[in-house]
C-alpha cells in the first residue's frame, strides 16, 4: 500500500449570517445576460478572480479537466456570431408555428456586445483514460466542468460582470472557429462584460417564455416517486 503523507483536517469554518445571505444574495440575483453589456473593457484584475474561482470547482479524481479560451478579438468574435446566426434560424423553425414570432423576438446571445467571450472546455484525456470517480459514469468530467461555469458565473455577478451562456451553434463550426481538437469538449460559450442594470427575475420568465417550477413539486423521498413528476 502506498505510504500517503499525514492530512489533518482543519476546523471546519463557520460563516456568519451577512457572509451567509451574501452568498444567497449573489445566487438570487445572478442572470443570464444578453444585450445589456456595456463597451468598457474586462478589468484584468477582476477577471483573474473570477477565473481562480471558476479553477476552484469541485472535480472528479481531481482532473480538473478545464481550459478557458478567451476571445477579445473582434473579428473572431463576429465568425463566431455567424455560426450563431446560422443555428439560430434553424431552431426558430423547430418550435411550433405560434412560437415562432416570440422565438426570434427573444435576444439569445451578446457575442458581440460583451468585450470578452469565454469557450470554457473539457479535456477529456488529461488524467489517461482510467479516472478515479470516472470508472463507472464517465460524464463526470464534463459535469465537473460545469461546476467551473457556475463557480465563474457567481464569481463574475459578485463583482459586477454580467455573464451570458450561448447555446446556440454547430460544436463541429464553434470548433473549427476556435482551433479546438477533437478530444476536446466543448461545455460552454460564455459572454461576459459590464452591466449596469439586470432583471429583477430571468428575462425568460419576464417575457413570459416560461416561469419558474415550484421547488415543492420537484422533491421526491428516497426515491422516484412518479405520481409526483410532471
Amino acid at each position: 500500500m502506498p505510504d500517503f503523507p499525514p492530512v489533518e483536517p482543519r476546523p471546519a469554518r463557520r460563516f456568519t449570517e451577512t457572509e451567509r445571505q451574501a452568498l444567497h444574495d449573489i445566487i438570487a440575483e445572478r442572470r443570464d445576460v444578453r444585450d445589456e453589456f456595456l463597451p468598457d473593457p474586462v478589468d484584468p484584475e477582476a477577471l483573474r478572480r473570477v477565473l481562480e474561482a471558476a479553477h476552484r470547482a469541485p472535480s472528479v479524481g481531481f482532473m480538473q479537466p478545464w481550459n478557458f479560451l478567451l476571445i477579445r478579438d473582434a473579428a473572431r468574435r463576429a465568425e463566431v456570431h455567424k455560426a450563431f446566426r446560422r443555428a439560430n434560424d434553424e431552431a426558430a423553425l423547430l418550435f411550433p408555428e405560434e412560437k415562432r414570432d416570440t422565438y426570434r423576438a427573444l435576444k439569445l446571445q451578446g457575442i458581440l456586445k460583451a468585450p470578452l467571450n469565454i469557450c470554457v472546455t473539457c479535456d477529456r484525456d488529461r488524467c489517461g483514460e482510467v479516472v478515479l470517480g470516472r470508472t463507472h459514469n464517465p460524464e463526470m468530467d464534463l459535469y465537473s466542468t460545469v461546476c467551473a461555469v457556475q463557480n465563474l458565473w457567481l464569481a463574475a455577478r459578485a463583482e459586477g460582470l454580467g455573464v451570458g451562456w450561448v447555446s446556440i451553434y454547430r460544436e463541429e463550426e464553434l470548433r473549427a472557429i476556435l482551433g479546438i481538437p477533437e478530444r476536446v469538449k466543448i461545455v460552454a460559450y460564455l459572454c461576459v462584460g459590464h452591466v449596469d442594470r439586470f432583471y429583477s427575475a430571468p428575462e425568460l420568465a419576464l417575457k413570459g417564455w416560461r416561469q419558474r417550477l415550484p421547488l415543492d413539486d420537484l422533491l421526491m423521498e428516497e426515491g422516484w416517486q412518479a405520481d409526483r413528476a410532471l
